[in-house]
């Protein structure tokens, strides 16, 4: 998926800095921490390398990704999901609600992806409650629901607003593919606030991947938090935001960001802690040597980063394409 913050093309730098920090090799047995984890993609990587991986985001969408990603171990008997390509159209809260068709007003996908997500999902939370799959194959197959139908979305990039005409790849014909497995150690899965999982959760590498400004996610995905939940929401405005205050961050706001991250320094029970960071975020780079040094050694690497641009407004005051992304390490 293209999502904000991703560290896909960051893992090289993140791999190697870890390894060089905490002194683990592939193949060590240890616990790591992905307590931001997105689409999951630093989870997978030390997934595939040994760990034992804990991972968690408070968006449910995330959630079910790093379910399947982190808990699922092998390969899964497909055969009860074959014909979810060949259900017939249903027009269900998706096409209602995120297609001009039905007139809504909102184009986030063409009407027949639309109604074939709907169709998918239906029949996906029906087979789940009748017991005709278990949690493993149906977080396996609404997370690559959640993968595929972003492929199809009408939307620059995120889904904060849609496109007025339906772009090329969003009128091709919706697929749903399935995810790979990542094979190695069954980890766990968690979709709580992180100052409050931390307290009860332990390890040995703890890697932190905050948000870094006032965006928040819950705004930027909340069609595919709709999804994932299906859980007919009332929505508000244009653009059919979700009701998402449980779940926006405290490190998205100037005024709360240092005393959450402090609390979750102090209080992680982990001996290496790594967080990511560019130089454009909330919190300077002094005040985070302040309150990470108060808990042991600390240091940090740099590495310049892409920009991710969800959009090519030029009237923006941002023009740099990159930015220098920070990886603070601490050994407590």
């Amino acid at each position: 998926m293209n999502y904000i913050g991703s560290k896909y093309s960051l893992l090289d730098f993140l791999e190697t800095t870890i390894k060089d920090v905490s002194g683990y090799k592939d193949g060590d047995d240890y616990i790591f921490g992905d307590l931001f984890a997105g689409t999951g993609i630093v989870g997978q990587t030390f997934k595939s390398k040994g760990c034992t991986v804990i991972a968690n985001d408070i968006q449910y969408y995330s959630y079910v990704l790093n379910k399947h990603y982190i808990e699922n171990n092998s390969v899964l008997d497909t055969e009860p999901v074959k014909k979810l390509n060949d259900l017939p159209p249903v027009e269900g809260f998706i096409y209602k609600n995120y297609c001009e068709g039905s007139g809504s007003g909102r184009n986030y996908f063409s009407n027949e992806n639309g109604m074939k997500c709907d169709a998918i999902r239906i029949e996906l939370e029906r087979l789940h409650k009748t017991g005709q799959i278990d949690d493993h194959l149906y977080f396996y197959c609404l997370a690559s629901l959640i993968n595929s139908i972003d492929k199809y979305a009408n939307t620059a990039s995120v889904y904060g607003a849609f496109l007025k005409h339906i772009k090329k790849t969003a009128q091709k014909d919706f697929q749903l593919e399935l995810l790979p497995v990542i094979p190695g150690k069954i980890g766990h899965t968690y979709n709580e606030d992180v100052n409050t999982l931390i307290r009860k959760i332990s390890g040995d590498v703890l890697y932190l991947d905050p948000p870094y400004n006032i965006r928040q996610y819950c705004s930027n995905y909340h069609v595919l938090e709709t999804i994932a939940r299906y859980d007919n929401p009332e929505l508000i405005g244009v653009t059919g935001l979700r009701n998402s205050s449980a779940q926006k961050s405290r490190f998205c706001s100037k005024r709360s960001v240092m005393s959450a991250f402090e609390d979750l320094i102090k209080n992680a029970g982990f001996k290496y802690i790594f967080l990511s960071y560019n130089n454009e975020g909330l919190m300077t780079l002094a005040s985070i040597k302040e309150i990470m040094s108060k808990y042991g050694k600390y240091d940090f690497y740099t590495k310049e980063h892409k920009r991710f641009r969800a959009d090519t407004d030029k009237r923006r005051n941002i023009t740099d394409d990159s930015t220098t992304e920070y990886l603070h390490c601490l050994i407590k």
